[in-house]
């Protein structure tokens, strides 16, 4: 009996103090003016419900509280904001109150030079850079040719076999950024990359069996990596096109030379991009178009019009990828139904006024996208996969459309990322049939993944 008491006791106890814990933490965040919300846990926030609940999360706050709320994920004191036309504000207006915001977790692991963070004449110089390197004029002069070329070389022995797509649309990322592409270090490296991606979406406590410890001590082993790679490219006589060598030449046109420190974070950034953007566009592609045979018959059947008159060894060229309209349209489409990206965020330099609510300088604004995808006024029948809709380029450069960001943010490898895309499925679709095989599962949030991977039977066409 005394020990059921003292266990009734414990838990009644227990019961006041998180209660506790949850009220006070309600109180130190109930400002005049703020957003309606709630904001969880003392330092945990709502993370874990945002993580795990994912879009059912946003959707019942914003039910709750409607388009603009206020919640703590990922170490900060966050305002979530579901409005298309304020969103689009937000993006639009950076310096006027807002700069990259993004979580401690993902700065850390990230680097300081990570393009995404920097801002002001630096974030222009580091763009500049970039534009130089992987902009429409290098892609036509140069880039699309070696891509085409790699891609070609890579995909020309999948016939008869087995294959993870999922881990092949990485390893042609990391064959384009790099030049890495099988072997123990391309292994290493995809497997460091892989726990940095989880390390990102993890609040920053740097306790043993954490997500974020194990993306500090990948972002230690893939600068190691990087470094070696970059000291073997300086002393090498050969010149290779990989974006990692263009980086590292002394081009004035990509106003002048970065540093290996900056190179590293700038490699890591588009590392963690192509990943998380190519790679897995790429892999969903070849699923929808599995499952929507109209739309892979009418691809493919452009794709054979861009190779009549070209021998097999032709390489492909700009004007063969600007007349590729429906594959475009099938990226666009893979984009918006998959939801690779799901939002951006800000942080405050002062107090902002947005609908009538107060945002206190140093928080945290998260543009969410996500449901702008599924919008039925944008998007009628916004659950279908339907390529044929973005052949209204009214749509493609519609206001509300922020796949790639906006304003001064718009992502610098936009181009380069849908033409690495519609190469890989001009030679994947012209060469081979494919089935999938093993009924893979596949998550969406916090990240579009197939955990066991995403396997498909290849033959010939």
């Amino acid at each position: 009996m005394l020990v059921l008491e003292l266990v009734l006791g414990l838990a009644f106890g227990l019961l006041i103090i998180f209660g506790g814990l949850l009220r006070w933490n309600e109180v130190r965040y109930r400002k005049k003016g703020l957003p309606p919300g709630t904001m969880g846990w003392p330092v945990f926030g709502e993370t874990t419900e945002f993580l795990k609940q994912g879009p059912n999360f946003m959707k019942n706050q914003r039910a709750r509280y409607g388009n603009l709320f206020k919640t703590h994920i990922l170490g900060s004191p966050t305002v979530v904001c579901m409005d298309p036309e304020l969103n689009r504000y937000i993006l639009m207006n950076e310096g006027k109150g807002l700069v990259p915001g993004y979580p401690q977790s993902m700065q850390d692991l990230m680097g300081k030079w990570n393009i995404s963070a920097v801002h002001g004449s630096l974030h222009k110089s580091m763009r500049s850079a970039m534009h130089s390197l992987i902009g429409p004029n290098m892609i036509k002069d140069q880039l699309i040719a070696e891509i085409d070329e790699s891609l070609r070389s890579y995909l020309s022995n999948w016939s008869g076999k087995v294959i993870d797509i999922q881990e092949k649309t990485k390893e042609v990322a990391l064959k384009q950024i790099a030049g890495i592409e099988t072997g123990t270090l391309a292994n290493e490296l995809k497997s460091e990359i892989m726990n940095l991606v989880l390390g990102t979406l993890s609040l920053p406590i740097n306790f043993p069996g954490t997500n974020y410890r194990r993306g500090i001590q990948a972002r230690r082993k893939i600068v190691t990596i990087l470094e070696k790679l970059i000291k073997e490219r300086v002393a090498s006589p050969c010149s290779l096109n990989y974006m990692l060598d263009s980086l590292l030449r002394n081009d004035d046109d990509a106003k002048g030379k970065l540093n290996d420190e900056q190179i590293v974070d700038l490699v890591i950034t588009v590392v963690y991009s192509g990943f998380e953007t190519v790679s897995t566009t790429s892999m969903m592609a070849v699923k929808y178009l599995s499952e929507h045979p109209r739309a892979l018959e009418e691809l493919r059947n452009e794709q054979f019009d861009i190779r009549k008159g070209k021998s097999p060894e032709d390489k492909l060229k700009w004007k063969d990828y600007k007349s590729m309209i429906f594959t475009r349209a099938v990226i666009f489409e893979t984009l918006r139904l998959a939801t690779v990206v799901n939002g951006v965020l800000r942080r405050t330099t002062q107090d902002m006024e947005m609908k009538g609510c107060i945002i206190p300088k140093g928080w945290r604004i998260y543009v969410y996208t996500r449901e702008i995808n599924y919008d039925p006024f944008m998007y009628p029948e916004p659950l279908a996969f339907n390529p044929w809709r973005w052949l209204d380029k009214k749509l493609e450069s519609h206001q509300c459309f922020l796949a790639f960001g906006g304003g001064g943010r718009l992502c610098p490898g936009k181009e380069l990322g849908i033409v690495e895309i519609a190469v890989f499925l001009h030679h994947f679709v012209t060469k081979y049939r494919w089935e999938e095989v093993g009924g893979d599962r596949l998550l969406k949030f916090p990240r579009v993944e197939a955990p066991n991977g995403l396997h498909i039977r290849i033959w010939d066409y």
